[in-house]
């Protein structure tokens, strides 16, 4: 298949000046539809986007597929083509815009010219989907994840599904009554596979592709593919002289069908309306595909957060969040996770039936994850999952061992298969946890050579020996790298109540590091160069403020600002800043990397407790700082400045001393308990707590040990080899616990061996 010549430019750019032109009513008609039918929050600028999809994509339609009738017969196409008939017949439209779209048609012409096979039509398709989505529609891509299915695991999936079905339900795909739904089909591929596949035979194949094939797409280029695609398989497969457009297809946010509201009929595409209306209230049995992956923009700069759903995301909160240990839940939202929720909650309660996904498999041993895992244990009655490992946030060692990731460069995660059977009666398995059945695809291979192991399985055949293990979960919903319950019986270093006096913890308070959301404006080795570059864009918010224009409409110019954190919510309240050479101070960025911080609250997003940990760049203290679990190898790192947010991981901070602004409790600044402040103002405050001391001396019994001592003592511990090997599943899941050991002489060693390695990493 030859190459696709680049999309351009013209289309957005046209369709922009047009809206406030002659067709304006026309797009704001549209506009309104689509809020209907879709989302809710679809912006102007999205409806110009899929315009532009469409004037992009029906040149190679036209060229490829001639005999199709493709766009003559699809709803979406003959809605869409008269709002641009509408465009070329007014005045928006330029010579230039005409003859920059001619250029493309015939430069699309000439180069699929003979292209007359199925495979080469779909190459050539998928290489415009990704061509346009990587380069022309980015800020799309970051937002739903949106990344290619190998056809190894796509059969993999298809195949295990029919198995688990015929073995759970006695039921089989091609079965009527038994409907499967592709809820973010992307270019079609699960359900092109599933026609090519031989599991519905021949004498099935137009029943079920007319009535139990269902596939929605929020994107709609995408959504275009995956009707031609999925069209020409079918015309391919069952012999069909004429051509029939595929009615499962739906342009609709499949989250966004399970929220409140009715469903909507409207005039310009009524037919996907109407399709979409029907969809939700047919018995799904199966729920297959590969869910966006996004949890969320990189910047506030691409405009690109993903969507929020009311409901799905309180079904979350009562079930995966709520089981869940830690308070960092931020990962349960990312839209994956949203998508095993919707489906579990979507699919047939009455007569049961199997979610099957290829998502990130960070979940499977992560702390966030042990809710979500508690769920399926419950909600499900088997679990079926293949690791394909492939996680790219790792380092050294542990990144050799997971080596190739399945999805190549379109993604950074680890990637797992998952299928799910949730029997009838809405009971799972009558109150029983579910079966788990795991496979680990192995280490140190590439993705040719995992796709191929995947290709070779087939599907998780249950005649497959001892490549599938029996996983019995432990009572903190750990699947994988089970913690040790000797743990839980150490004082944690975390307080429950921070700046607690009488908390039961080793330490009384403790801060997350600081988190900017513009760390190429807020960090900088150069004290110059930093002022510089804070100067710039303060002046810059300021200028944009003096303009008065609404939140929305400010500059986004990535080289000139971060609207990261709350900045647009300062914005909107009319702060404002100027520059304070008084908030530059030396901090940490990344471990024995000592720079320049502008440490200003509107410029930062989090400060969290830091202002009491180092409330002056005047004030000495010493923080332990440790990640609060995740894939890096356990490395505590003491240091003497303010510590960022990713110093060594999400890094929690824990102080041998913190500072409280001076109440005075009478007229004259006296205090009643003799306290005076320093010179700023403060008072100190230990930040090892009084019952880790008197544990200690009674332990000991040396009523000379004092809350120093147990600094360093922690900070020896924590660098322990036996301490890291034996607990190295619990520091990935929870934040340190720490015992104190039996023997004064190991006490005052640990303690000894911690003061030595502070001196020597400060």
């Amino acid at each position: 298949a030859p190459a696709v010549p680049a999309a351009p430019a013209v289309p957005a750019e046209r369709i922009s000046a047009a809206k406030a032109a002659a067709i304006r009513r026309e797009v704001d008609d549209f506009h309104k539809e689509l809020r209907a039918n879709i989302n809710p929050r679809i912006l102007l600028e999205d409806v110009i986007d899929m315009l532009s999809q469409h004037i992009v994509s029906k040149p190679v339609f036209e060229a490829l597929y001639a005999d199709a009738e493709f766009i003559g017969k699809n709803a979406i196409s003959r809605a869409m083509a008269k709002i641009l008939d509408k465009l070329e017949d007014s005045a928006a439209e330029t010579a230039e815009d005409r003859k920059t779209l001619a250029d493309f048609r015939d430069s699309v012409c000439r180069r699929v010219e003979g292209v007359d096979n199925p495979a080469g039509r779909q190459r050539v398709m998928n290489e415009l989907y990704e061509k346009f989505f990587r380069v022309a529609a980015k800020k799309t891509a970051d937002k739903l994840g949106i990344v290619y299915t190998p056809i190894e695991i796509v059969d993999f999936i298809i195949h295990s599904v029919e198995a688990v079905l015929r073995k759970e339900f006695s039921h089989s795909l091609a079965d009527s009554g038994v409907h499967i739904l592709d809820p973010f089909t992307g270019t079609g591929t699960f359900i092109t596979q599933l026609l090519r596949s031989g599991i519905i035979p021949r004498e099935r194949l137009s029943d079920k592709f007319r009535h139990e094939l269902h596939a929605n797409e929020i994107v709609l280029l995408a959504y275009y593919i995956a009707c031609v695609n999925i069209e020409q398989v079918f015309t391919e497969v069952a012999g069909t002289p004429d051509y029939i457009a595929f009615p499962g297809a739906c342009l609709t946010d499949t989250f966004q069908t399970t929220e409140n509201g009715d469903s909507f009929i409207g005039k310009i595409f009524p037919e996907n309306s109407a399709a979409v209306s029907a969809q939700k209230k047919l018995p799904l049995r199966v729920i297959l595909g590969n869910p966006p992956y996004s949890v969320g923009q990189r910047a506030a700069n691409d405009n690109a957060q993903n969507e929020h759903y009311a409901h799905l995301e309180q079904r979350i909160a009562e079930t995966y969040a709520a089981e869940t240990d830690t308070k960092l839940v931020m990962s349960l939202y990312d839209s994956y996770i949203k998508a095993f929720r919707w489906a579990t909650d979507r699919i047939d309660g009455n007569v049961g039936g199997i979610v099957a996904y290829v998502t990130n498999g960070a979940w499977l041993d992560s702390a966030a994850g042990s809710g979500f895992r508690k769920c399926l244990a419950k909600e499900f009655s088997a679990v079926y999952v293949f690791n394909l490992r492939g996680n790219c946030r790792t380092q050294g060692e542990i990144r050799r061992r997971e080596a190739g990731n399945v999805f190549g460069e379109g993604s950074r995660t680890p990637i797992a298969i998952t299928i799910l059977v949730k029997r009838g009666g809405n009971g799972g398995n009558a109150g029983a946890p579910a079966e788990i059945f795991y496979r680990d695809i192995g280490d140190y291979l590439s993705r040719e050579q995992k796709l191929e192991i995947v290709k070779n399985a087939h599907s998780v055949a249950f005649r497959d020996g001892g490549k599938w293990t029996k996983i019995v979960p432990d009572a903190y919903g750990d699947w994988l790298n089970k913690r040790d319950d000797a743990f839980a019986a150490f004082p944690p270093l975390e307080p429950e109540t921070k700046f607690d006096a009488g908390t039961k913890s080793v330490f009384t308070a403790c801060s997350n590091g600081v988190k900017t959301s513009r760390d190429a404006w807020a960090w900088n080795f150069s004290r110059e160069r930093l002022a510089a570059n804070m100067q710039r864009t303060i002046d810059f918010y300021n200028s944009e403020l003096k303009r008065g224009v609404p939140v929305k409409e400010v500059g986004l110019h990535s080289t000139k600002i971060s609207w990261g954190g709350d900045l647009k919510g300062e914005f909107s309240r009319g702060t404002k800043t100027s520059f304070s050479k008084g908030a530059m101070r030396e901090a940490l960025y990344r471990p024995f990397c000592r720079q320049n911080l502008y440490f200003a609250d509107v410029w930062i997003q989090r400060v969290y407790r830091i202002p009491a940990l180092f409330p002056t760049p005047r004030h000495k203290n010493l923080v332990i700082c440790v990640q609060d679990g995740g894939n890096k190898e356990f490395s505590p790192l003491i240091v003497d400045c303010v510590p960022d947010l990713h110093l060594n991981g999400d890094s929690q901070c824990f102080p041998l001393y913190f500072y409280e602004e001076f109440a005075a409790d009478d007229l004259f600044g006296g205090s009643a308990s003799g306290e005076k402040p320093d010179e700023f103002g403060y008072v100190r405050r230990d930040g090892v707590s009084d019952f880790i001391l008197a544990e200690a001396r009674k332990r000991y019994a040396d009523g000379k040990i004092s809350k120093e001592d147990i600094f360093y003592y922690v900070y020896g511990i924590l660098h322990s080899a036996d301490y890291r090997t034996r607990f190295a599943a619990n520091l990935k899941k929870e934040l340190p616990r720490l015992p104190l050991v039996p023997a004064k002489s190991d006490f005052l060693a640990f303690r000894d061996a911690g003061t030595r390695l502070a001196e020597l990493h400060l």
